[in-house]
């Protein structure tokens, strides 16, 4: 979704938003959006890891299942 803006979609987004939130509000916006940004994919990659040895223990059940 995000891919097909392209540039002057981009430029407009953010004109619109200089426009609504101020020259001296925007770096603070930013700021936040990319700190929101690190915290959910330092989330995402921490539920990922614990995916992972659900994952094995669940395949080493069904091997030991199919060999019973």
């Amino acid at each position: 979704m995000i891919q097909s803006i392209g540039v002057p979609g981009l430029i407009l987004i953010l004109v619109i938003a200089l426009i609504v939130f101020g020259p001296s509000k925007l770096p603070e916006i930013g700021r936040s959006f990319g700190v929101t940004l690190r915290e959910f994919k330092k989330g995402t990659k921490e539920m990922m890891a614990d995916e992972e040895p659900k994952k094995a223990v669940t395949e080493e059940i069904a091997t030991v299942h199919k060999e019973s």
